[in-house]
């Protein structure tokens, strides 16, 4: 059974497993799964065939159990076969290499059959894998639905302060080691598979926050928990440390799946006591006790006691790393649909309010309220809840307004005079259906409000039709918003990269998509790109924009894979009133917006402690803007969308 409730939460991570670690011959399997169902676990990991078999001509593979004493939904969901331990295929002894070569063919040729959703790999024995990554990458072709997961210890040179002392008695951890590095060999020998993934072993010692960071970002599937990565509490029972709860948490956010492995070692309470679950008075009845049972009670626990998720995340769960094409918003017009969805951002337009409550009243002073009418112009009105915002901002501060809708697209402008009319607002607005770079306006406007920001920014082309419309603005105007700023940030993302990869050509990497990221390793904090400021009177004013960035890796990270860059946008609407996506200064609960990536046609390496060179370029035609971006340290890419090839947006 998973392993609690938690409100929207549909992913794997609710399902916890359990490692078998000695071979169930003959009839053992059916036993061993259904004593780990009834103890409430949710599937189990086990060797497939007898480890002590050897290839020899015309033996039959020893398996655990035929085909038939399990049905083919207990195989599918509640088995991960793991693949035998001894195989070495980068040996020097060529009888064990070719040995560890049909012996791992021949497993996973069974697991297949079986129709296993996934097998798990053993870690390579030695840094140089090639040969063993060129047979996992050779059955990798065959696969259709099955995953292979590479198991690997996780652990890295560089411990955390609290596992100074442990490290400085225990000798084995001398050698520098990063099991990153080991994972990054080795799917790159097998190109990016999008069906080979990790199971991570966790043990009693963490390296860095930053160094586990990296993980987020790569196909983690499990995290395998041994037991003696626990410690034991007043009463007896097994806990972990504050870091591992952290650890396990942040799994947890990203689906991945636990499986406890080891032998127990805690001497717990019989099942008429109860159990209690780690350092809390958490007491549950078992009908069928487990010898790792207290581990998953605990990891239980652990998961019951996370917050629910937000309204917002229930919301967005479903476009979490799903690769979307930004909006066309002068070439196409919105749908219905699309402006309900944007129209439901209560937060946005709150902001948008007390923007033009605070630019009114220094517009106008108390003294002239009664003889002085603002005129404001709502440019991109949509069907009009900016509109609601700027005569809702005039009430609240007791100013008289004059607006003007101005909208583009024919089929809002029909639910705006709906709109006015159900408002009795036809004395105080006045519908334009026109382009606002084409519009000639009767007169000039002492506020002009729009909302054409997109993800990056100016991504929407706010800077050139507001170039267009500022024509109507009075010289001493005011525009909301008055700037706005476009931030970028390196990151992993492994699966962003295996979505584009899959459609087999170069426009789709050289192609922004807006993106819920959710599956992603921030490497470092972001910086600032492009600015735009309006109005913009100025006779040399163009919007074409360059820039070159230098990033440094967040400390102990160790050596990482880029596969692109997050994108977001701040906002200043008018004076300290600010909206934006930008992390450290996000607008809280507002979803109007999410980030932009820009991938790397090949994901670049970077050495421990070495920068990251990167250069933006945005592109202006008289028909279309496009971006350009470039990596020249530590490793030159090629110029991504060279003369807007594949991706641009049309003026």
């Amino acid at each position: 059974m998973p392993l609690g409730q938690r409100a929207g939460d549909k992913s794997d991570s609710r399902y916890c497993g359990v490692e078998v670690l000695d071979f169930p011959a003959g009839e053992g399997l059916p036993a061993v799964l259904n004593h780990s169902l009834a103890s409430a676990f949710d599937f189990i990991l086990a060797p497939l065939v007898d480890p002590n078999y050897r290839p020899t001509p015309g033996a039959v593979l020893p398996v655990s159990a035929s085909d038939l004493v399990l049905g083919p939904a207990q195989w599918s969901n509640h088995v991960v076969g793991k693949i035998s331990e001894w195989i070495d295929l980068d040996a020097e002894d060529e009888r064990l290499r070719l040995d560890s070569e049909l012996t791992l063919k021949q497993e996973i040729a069974w697991a297949s059959h079986l129709s296993l959703q996934a097998c798990v790999l053993p870690a390579p024995r030695r840094p140089s894998c090639a040969n063993y990554a060129r047979a996992v990458n050779q059955i990798l072709q065959g696969l259709t639905n099955m995953h292979l997961w590479l198991r690997l210890p996780l652990e890295k040179s560089e411990p955390m302060d609290d596992d100074l002392d442990k490290v400085k008695n225990n000798s084995q951890m001398s050698e520098k080691v990063d099991s990153w590095e080991l994972w990054n060999s080795f799917r790159l020998l097998c190109d990016h598979s999008s069906q080979l993934c990790v199971a991570l072993d966790i043990l009693s010692t963490l390296p860095s926050i930053n160094s586990l960071g990296r993980w987020f970002g790569e196909p983690v599937r499990a995290a395998i928990l041994q037991t003696n990565a626990f410690l034991t509490n007043a009463k007896g029972y097994p806990c972990l440390s504050k870091r591992h709860q952290r650890l396990l948490t942040a799994f947890f956010n990203h689906s991945v799946q636990v499986i406890i492995s080891g032998r127990s070692n805690h001497n717990v309470s019989p099942v008429s006591e109860g159990v209690l679950s780690g350092d809390e008075n958490y007491i549950e009845e078992a009908p069928v006790r487990h010898a790792l049972s207290p581990y998953l009670d605990y990891v239980a626990y652990l998961y019951r006691r996370m917050d629910p998720l937000p309204e917002q995340e229930r919301f967005e769960i479903n476009y979490r790393d799903f690769l979307q094409s930004p909006l066309q918003p002068l070439m196409d017009n919105l749908e219905a649909q699309t402006y309900e969805t944007f129209e439901k951002d209560v937060v946005k337009y709150s902001q948008y309010q007390r923007a033009v409550a605070k630019a009114l009243v220094d517009r106008v002073p108390d003294d002239a309220v009664s003889t002085t009418r603002t005129v404001l112009m709502v440019v991109g009105a949509g069907r009009g809840p900016l509109v609601r915002a700027s005569l809702q901002a005039a009430e609240e501060t007791g100013r008289k307004l004059k607006v003007y809708a101005v909208e583009k697209n024919p089929n809002a402008v029909i639910t705006l005079h709906s709109l006015i009319k159900l408002e009795g607002w036809e004395s105080l607005v006045t519908v334009i259906s026109s382009d606002m770079r084409c519009w000639n306006a009767p007169e000039k406007a002492d506020i002009l409000v729009s909302e054409l920001l997109g993800s990056f920014g100016d991504n929407e082309l706010s800077p050139e039709c507001l170039d267009g419309a500022q024509r109507f603005l009075k010289p001493d105007g005011i525009s909301i918003p008055s700037s706005y700023t476009s931030f970028i940030q390196p990151i992993t993302a492994s699966k962003l990269h295996n979505d584009i990869k899959a459609h087999k050509d170069i426009a789709h990497f050289e192609t922004a998509y807006v993106v819920k990221l959710h599956r992603i390793a921030n490497l470092a904090p972001p910086q600032q790109v492009f600015t735009f400021t309006h109005p913009n009177f100025s006779p040399d004013a163009n919007n074409r924009r360059y820039t070159k960035l230098q990033f440094e890796m967040l400390p102990d990270t160790g050596s990482c894979l880029v596969h692109g860059f997050a994108g977001y946008f701040d906002s200043v609407l008018y004076k300290d009133v600010h909206l934006g996506i930008e992390p450290n200064t996000a607008t809280p609960n507002m979803f109007s917006w999410f980030p932009i990536f820009f991938p790397l046609r090949k994901p670049i390496y970077v050495p421990d402690g070495s920068p990251i060179e990167v250069h933006f370029w945005r592109c202006c035609a008289p028909t279309k803007v496009w971006y350009e971006w470039a990596v020249t340290t530590p490793s030159p890419s090629p110029i991504h969308n060279s003369n807007g090839r594949s991706y641009w947006v049309g003026l």
